[in-house]
């Protein structure tokens, strides 16, 4: 066995990568075995669960076995990974929002391991797709299209930006780019954070969690970017969207479980909101008899908006910096708080 770490990738990346974290840390031993994973679905697919011979699962397995370190969750063997690879330190994720996921499996009871997410990767294309959401109600893209389907030329009227007002729950990293890119456009910019105290660029006004509604009543947009946590399950449930100007739109870029779904069907049938743009579901992949697939001025995305063309090299440029830290024994970058789940 190398005297060098083991580092096992467990979902795909393209060749030239794996090759870039061999050159950039010599110092540990990069495993990557492509034939044993799979095809990818698309440029960003790091979950599809790969199809492998009896002795090519016996091969994965021995690998995992003596893995140090894992570059991304094996969903190969997502409930039994803690029993297969005995000897991992450390699992470097390619997602942000891995808390939930963590705790689902026990990994944070039945191990040791040392989690690092991918936050700060994510934050560009998370902020163009709320701003393209955003943009498409205020220059009414739905009338346009409308239109242009049963070939009509109609003049008509639309709005601009620096009317409206943005809310952001979770000025995190996602929140403070939203926050920039809607300071572009000129929008008057609301948000909550945990420690609302000092002043955030491209923030207007600042809230604690506690002061939510204060956030809501302004917010002719709603953007929810706050992980997912015990404290923020069905965090926006009806009594939150009736503080909601009338005609809001809601943008869920978090996670499903934030909203409550009926509550948010109720306010879009009645009127109460104008529609929604919603990347992420209480259930994935959104069943077919969902109203929300057919619902007016509603936006379906299939958990996508994070994904984008530079974001493996992204995640590798982290998990280099990580991986010298580890070598180096010094502190790793975006180590996830299993209590807090992020």
């Amino acid at each position: 066995m190398s005297a060098k770490p083991n580092v096992v990738i467990t979902s795909y990346l393209d060749p030239s990568l794996v090759e870039i974290i061999r050159q950039r840390v010599p110092e540990v031993e990069i495993i990557y075995r492509q034939d044993l994973l799979y095809t990818p679905k698309h440029a960003t697919d790091h979950t599809t669960v790969p199809v492998r011979t009896p002795e090519q699962e016996r091969q994965w397995k021995e690998l995992l076995a003596n893995a140090d370190i894992l570059f991304d969750f094996d969903h190969s063997h997502v409930d039994d990974l803690p029993e297969i690879a005995r000897n991992v330190k450390w699992i470097q994720a390619t997602s942000a929002g891995i808390g939930q996921f963590v705790r689902s499996k026990g990994y944070d009871k039945k191990t040791n391991w040392i989690f690092t997410t991918s936050s700060g990767v994510h934050i560009r294309p998370l902020a163009e797709f709320v701003m393209m959401s955003i943009l498409i109600f205020v220059k009414d893209y739905f009338r346009i299209e409308s239109q242009q389907s049963r070939k009509e030329w109609i003049y008509f009227t639309a709005n601009e930006l620096r009317d409206y007002t943005l809310g952001i729950i979770g000025l995190g990293k996602i929140g403070r780019e939203i926050a920039r890119t809607a300071k572009a456009f000129d929008m008057h910019v609301v948000g909550t954070r945990r420690n609302p105290e000092g002043k955030i660029p491209y923030v207007d006004e600042v809230y604690s969690p506690a002061e939510l509604s204060s956030v809501l009543r302004q917010s002719n947009f709603l953007c929810i970017s706050t992980p997912h946590t015990d404290e923020t399950t069905k965090m926006i449930g009806a009594k939150e969207i009736a503080l909601l100007p009338n005609n809001a739109v809601l943008i869920n870029i978090s996670r499903g479980a934030v909203v409550d779904e009926p509550a948010l069907i109720d306010a879009l049938r009645s009127g109460k909101l104008y529609g929604a743009s919603l990347d992420v579901f209480a259930q994935e992949p959104l069943p077919k008899e969902s109203p929300f697939w057919t619902m007016p001025r509603v936006i379906v995305s299939p958990h996508s908006s994070s994904n984008s063309a530079n974001e493996n090299i992204r995640i590798v440029d982290l998990f280099c910096e990580n991986l010298k830290h580890y070598v180096a024994g010094e502190p790793l970058t975006n180590v996830l708080d299993t209590g807090r789940l992020y």
